[in-house]
């Protein structure tokens, strides 16, 4: 009589691979996405809300911007609650690139023959254009950090003195044209990523449709018209 060897048991997955699992999957990725972009979404609207100090002269924008190097004092040193915002926008950032890149493989290995005709109907404008605006946004966010972050870039920069750096920086015509470009890229990104964000996270009903579709809509408007509205303003003369 043959012996019956004792089945193996397998233990239980740990919570890590779990996670890891989950995140390689389509599902996990756009969920990454979603999480990430909406981290994005609120910096990006408390960024220009900050910035519209501009309209209130060089006091309340030095200020402010003062104040956003001693956030967290006498808790924490000087500048130390400002780069860890920085390294979780960059964290935040890398990991929303890394889950689109990867969905976007995952993608064309599913239907490695392209379609002959696409539907340019179904697909809105802001869908399509969505991975270019991504790159386009990509080399703003490290120019605008070498122009007024770092100043390495910049033709008059100082030190603590970001009114004087935005308006010396936005009177070179180019650099504002560039500023605005790359702001309507933002906002059609924003809008589509909100719109994409509310169906990774299940909010997709028919009732609910068009409150999100105004809300993607309003939130892309606001942050485009005021973000473009400070190269503007500078190169009219209303910002001095």
């Amino acid at each position: 009589m043959t012996a019956v060897a004792p089945a193996t048991e397998h233990p239980a997955s740990s919570p890590a691979s779990r996670v890891i699992s989950f995140y390689r999957s389509a599902i996990g990725k756009k969920a990454v996405m979603a999480l990430t972009g909406a981290f994005l979404f609120g910096w990006i609207f408390l960024h220009m809300v900050g910035n519209l100090k501009l309209y209130l002269g060089p006091e309340h924008m030095n200020e402010y911007a003062k104040w956003l190097r001693v956030m967290g004092a006498p808790a924490m040193p000087n500048s130390a609650l400002l780069w860890l915002m920085r390294v979780a926008l960059v964290v935040a950032a890398w990991l929303h690139i890394q889950a689109a890149t990867e969905l976007t493989l995952m993608n064309r290995r599913a239907r490695p023959v392209g379609y002959h005709e696409r539907d340019y109907v179904a697909a809105t404008y802001a869908a399509r254009t969505m991975r270019w605006g991504g790159v386009i946004i990509l080399l703003f966010v490290i120019y605008h950090l070498l122009h007024l972050t770092f100043g390495t870039v910049h033709p008059s920069f100082i030190e603590n003195d970001p009114y004087h750096n935005v308006v010396a920086g936005f009177q070179v015509w180019w650099v504002s044209a560039f500023y605005i470009v790359a702001n309507l890229a933002l906002g059609l990104h924003l809008y589509h990523g909100l719109w994409s964000m509310f169906n990774s996270l299940g909010l997709n009903q028919k009732t609910f449709n068009p409150w999100r579709r105004v809300f993607a809509t309003a939130f892309a408007l606001i942050i485009t018209l005021g973000n473009v509205s400070f190269p503007i303003a500078v190169l009219i003369g209303v910002v001095r």
